[in-house]
């Protein structure tokens, strides 16, 4: 039996994050993994989706280039070229990982983590064999795996999730996505870039329904301008087989599409199989979720829990940050709660989506008295030079005395690169900047970023534009 500080399962953002954040705190650190390094994120959720969408934006910028004055011929997608680039993307990260883990003197156990009474936690089922580890603390960071609907059993042929369709070998001709959220939205934009063509279906009445509606409508438009058939506001009920090469779909009143590939984006569940709660005071809520305080404190001495295992945002971001706050209660440092309301969310689809903060009907129904403003892309320079300016920025702001806008609320962003434009906004929100404080700082000249420059600007009474 060994016996450390902090003993972490599972090694995706949460627990890689607490493992190496502990370990520079001076820590004696455990990590048990019994898949890869990196976990969902690294392995089978942003890095490679984030590798395949950029071969898409890559498909489509140069199917445009004539608007350049560049002649080339037809793009075609050698879709092998990408999945084996996507993979020594993932295996340098995973090894870079791996050797940091080592630096910084982690023991890392490859194996099924299972917790037992007084933090004991026995390691079984890999490379490491059969070992029994005890920890001061304890860390669940087992991740979530995707869900499907009934009757949708997974094959990896013609039913897949997204562990299944980032390794796919060839772009299918015709593609159902169930659901509309991040995942749905940038699955359904990277394969209409690649000449699929794509059913969209979304249960609610919009798409990614955590932003801002008036991004939301951007998207919708632009995806079917781009000719894919979204469909909101329709439950699926199911499928059947038309042929070796076809499935029906039905969904909505009596309606059906008939594709090559149903691929299912309806959100993840968490992954606690195997973890021997039942023999901890470990709870878990009704959907499945490891219960937890707001220092992520199970109701076990000592265990704490973080990630996707959590019913928190299901960001690879948000894990980083809850491992962290793992770490300082345990070292007895002040551990402020992430604030859940104001996290950055990013959206890789073409267009992007970028947003932290209160939407518009947020703060009104939290009875804010509210000022408004957005600017489009399409006055921007920098969009125009590059030919992306679809896409706006809306930013919140609660009213001052003045009638112009005072505290910051909510920063919204649809448009070209806005993943990367989000920070300033971020900040504006978590530090509860006003208007004329972030005003007051120059935006370069030209950039996408001035679009946010010129909306907050507004919201003071004097813009420019």
């Amino acid at each position: 039996m060994t016996h450390h500080d902090l003993v972490v399962i599972g090694g995706g953002p949460a627990g890689y994050a607490a493992a190496l954040y502990g370990a520079a705190a001076g820590l004696d650190i455990a990590l048990v993994e019994r898949h890869k390094i990196g976990g969902t994120c690294l392995n089978v959720g942003c890095i490679p989706a984030k590798e395949l969408l950029e071969t898409a934006a890559m498909f489509r910028m140069v199917g445009h280039a004539e608007q350049f004055g560049i002649t080339t011929t037809a793009p075609v997608v050698d879709f092998s070229v990408s999945q084996k680039r996507k993979q020594g993307i993932i295996d340098n990260l995973v090894g870079g990982l791996s050797g940091l883990l080592k630096r910084r003197k982690v023991t890392v156990y490859d194996g099924n983590g299972s917790l037992g009474s007084d933090r004991t936690v026995t390691v079984a089922g890999g490379s490491s064999g059969e070992v029994t580890l005890t920890g001061t603390n304890v860390l669940l960071a087992t991740g979530s795996t995707p869900r499907t609907l009934p009757g949708f059993d997974i094959d990896g042929a013609r039913v897949m999730t997204s562990d299944e369709f980032l390794s796919i070998a060839d772009v299918p001709k015709s593609a159902a996505i169930i659901g509309g959220g991040a995942i749905g939205c940038e699955f359904a934009s990277l394969l209409t870039d690649l000449k699929c063509d794509v059913t969209l279906l979304e249960y609610l009445p919009r798409l990614v329904a955590g932003a801002d509606a008036d991004c939301s409508k951007v998207l919708e438009r632009s995806f079917s301008k781009r000719g894919m058939n979204v469909k909101c506001g329709v439950a699926v009920t199911g499928h059947e087989v038309v042929d070796a090469n076809t499935s029906r779909v039905s969904f909505g009143d009596g309606e059906s599409v008939d594709v090559e590939l149903i691929l299912m984006c309806i959100g993840r569940r968490p992954v606690t199989d195997g973890l021997g709660l039942d023999a901890t005071a470990v709870s878990t809520d009704e959907r499945g979720f490891i219960s937890v305080d707001i220092d992520l404190r199970t109701s076990e001495p000592g265990v704490f829990a973080a990630g996707d295992v959590i019913d928190t945002a299901q960001l690879a971001h948000i894990g980083f940050a809850e491992g962290m706050q793992v770490i300082k209660s345990i070292i007895g440092e002040s551990a402020m709660p992430v604030a859940y309301d104001r996290v950055p969310w990013c959206i890789y689809s073409h267009p992007e989506i970028a947003f932290a903060g209160m939407t518009e009907a947020e703060a009104t129904e939290a009875g804010f008295d509210i000022v408004v403003d957005k600017h489009r892309f399409a006055s921007n320079g920098r969009a125009m030079i590059i030919g992306e300016t679809e896409g706006l920025v809306k930013v919140i702001a609660e009213k001052n005395e003045h009638g112009h806008g005072g505290r910051i609320l909510g920063v919204h962003m649809v448009g070209p690169w806005v993943t990367e434009q989000l920070g300033q906004g971020y900040l504006a929100v978590n530090w509860e900047a006003t208007v004329d404080e972030v005003a007051a700082f120059i935006q370069p000249h030209p950039t996408l970023s001035e679009t946010f420059g010129e909306t907050v600007l507004a919201l003071t009474g004097r813009g420019l534009h």
